[in-house]
């Protein structure tokens, strides 16, 4: 509510500290540890920050009511499809007003509509290429539109499961499918269980509350439609078969036609019951995947790496790699407190990430630049020097880094000179703004800012929002050449919305001797959880534990950011 509000004021070109407003507020909202209903009931809106008494009453009346009067006033100054319109990257709100005034565009299908007439062009400023590249985003946004972010679906799959075995027994249920190898995105979700109660399994599974719609039915499955339009398919096998069938059901398609050739070899067909000698009709294998695998010769491969790019080559000498894992990660080096646009204080943040079991995490809110965002001038950055201090006499052995989050500028320049950066424990950059630039400009201003001696990590280098924002163009090759070349680390980001670099970008920086952080960017305490999805990302792309810095102890982490310093 609070950011469609934001996004009808700019279209209104209202002064953009009211959108702000309003945008603030929705990011202090979603980083609380409890519902906003609770907070509201306990009387404790303007405790948040940003909520002051107009917003405390905009809020409280949307709780109570299910609506906000303003909200609808502004909503009835436009047409309903406006909003969408501001999804379409490139299309900003002064732009979508100026279609509505002149060509009456109110919607993406009008939008879609006109661009292909060659109507934009009436439009002071656009032109035949701004039209082809909105038809290109609108396109992209329809495709966006049919794949769901990893987060959602997982906790969906979880969901499901959790109802349906509190409900009867079960030997083993689980999510397969792309979820089980953890893409970025996910198109349905699959689960698979073994029982040999089908029928009841199919009547409590259409009976959960999530069921919106049951889609279709056939033998050992059926399909239904969930919250927000999630599609789930669900099958059944018999326990005995169980290894089989979720060695199918995960795939993917590549890497299981590689082993059905290979059991073809062998005398032997895969399936879901199992592999069947061909001679005989014989069940060779089928309880266990390892069992499967063990069968055709292969070392069990993670599903993280079932995309047929080498590992059934690897397995079948048993020199798979040992890949990381959450518990290797001994630290998170971007992590925001209130002293920028973080949703919990400094001490909350890092006691949160002590109780994890981290041994420590960087701080690093923002860079002055990024004014939204509440950026720390140099005063502040000396300010927060001495409360980390005092902070860390406290918690010792565990260490909060002195750490930031510094924009890159649009030339390339630092957000702070090297005298300040010398303050820092930990110097991360990041691009914030002007992501339209052209890919050489763009390029160059990369590799200028991880030139700098003093930055140790080049953060969410593509900077997607899956979603909502395309990757800036970058020539990444460069990029990876450069930040392997000159020691910066290469962040991976395990936002769901960012899950950036991607795990193909991620195995060629590694193969020309990058290394990485795997971080959460965690604006409150909730997200420090998210590691998991950074770590997918880091499986995906082949990664060990050497690969990445924060799974160094403390000393041999300082050691090496010292030593990029020389």
């Amino acid at each position: 509510m609070l950011e469609e509000i934001a996004e009808l004021l700019e279209v209104k070109d209202e002064r953009p500290f009211r959108a702000n407003a309003y945008r603030n507020a929705a990011r202090r909202i979603q980083s609380l540890r409890e519902p906003i209903e609770g907070v509201h009931a306990g009387g404790h809106l303007r405790s948040v920050q940003g909520i002051g008494e107009a917003l405390e009453q905009k809020i409280g009346e949307f709780l109570t009511t299910g609506r906000l009067r303003y909200l609808d006033e502004l909503r009835n100054e436009f047409p309903l499809g406006m909003v969408e319109l501001l999804r379409v990257p490139g299309l900003g709100p002064r732009t979508a007003r100026l279609l509505y005034d002149q060509l009456g565009i109110g919607s993406l299908e009008e939008l879609e509509g006109a661009a292909r007439a060659g109507r934009l062009k009436a439009v002071a400023g656009l032109g035949a290429k701004t039209e082809q590249s909105l038809l290109q985003e609108i396109e992209r946004l329809r495709r966006r539109d049919t794949r769901h972010q990893l987060a959602s679906s997982l906790a969906v799959a979880e969901e499901l499961l959790e109802a349906i075995r509190a409900r009867m027994t079960l030997p083993q249920a689980s999510y397969s499918g792309s979820l089980r190898r953890m893409l970025d995105t996910i198109g349905n979700v699959n689960l698979l269980v073994a029982t040999d109660r089908e029928e009841e399994v199919t009547r409590y599974f259409a009976e959960l509350p999530m069921v919106c719609e049951i889609l279709d039915k056939r033998e050992n499955g059926f399909s239904v439609r969930v919250r927000d339009g999630l599609r789930v398919e669900l099958r059944m096998t018999r326990p005995e078969h169980w290894g089989a069938a979720f060695l199918m059901n995960t795939g993917s398609p590549r890497h299981l036609r590689r082993l059905e050739q290979r059991a073809r070899e062998r005398g032997m067909e895969l399936t879901e019951r199992g592999l069947i000698d061909q001679a005989h009709g014989r069940l060779v294998a089928g309880a266990t995947e390892e069992d499967v695998y063990a069968a055709l010769g292969l070392q069990p491969i993670p599903p993280e790496l079932r995309e047929d790019s080498g590992e059934i080559e690897l397995a079948a000498e048993y020199q798979l790699p040992v890949l990381v894992e959450v518990d290797d990660i001994r630290g998170d080096l971007h992590v925001h407190s209130t002293w920028s646009d973080g949703g919990s204080p400094l001490e909350e943040m890092a006691r949160a990430g002590r109780a994890l079991g981290r041994e420590y995490i960087a701080m690093t809110d923002h860079s002055k630049s990024l004014g939204v965002a509440r950026g720390l001038t140099e005063e502040r950055v000396a300010e927060q020097a001495v409360a980390l201090r005092a902070l860390n006499a406290q918690l010792a052995p565990f260490r909060v880094l002195h750490g930031t989050e510094m924009d890159i500028k649009r030339d390339g320049q630092l957000d702070y000179e090297d005298e300040t950066l010398a303050i820092f424990d930990y110097v991360s950059a990041s691009i914030h703004s002007g992501m339209k630039q052209p890919r050489e400009i763009m390029t160059q201003r990369i590799l200028r800012a991880i030139g700098n001696p003093h930055v140790a990590t080049l953060n969410h280098p593509h900077g997607r929002l899956i979603g909502s924002r395309p990757a800036y163009d970058v020539d990444m090759d460069a990029v990876v050449r450069s930040a392997a070349e000159n020691g910066v680390a290469l962040e991976i980001n395990a936002q769901p919305e960012r899950m950036d670099l991607e795990a193909v970008w991620v195995r060629r920086a590694r193969d020309v001797g990058a290394k990485f952080v795997i971080n959460t960017d965690a604006h409150s305490i909730g997200q420090l959880g998210l590691m998991p999805f950074g770590v997918a990302t880091a499986r995906r792309a082949w990664l060990g534990p050497a690969d990445v810095l924060n799974c160094l102890p403390l000393d041999d982490l300082l050691s090496h950011l010292a030593l990029r310093r020389l």
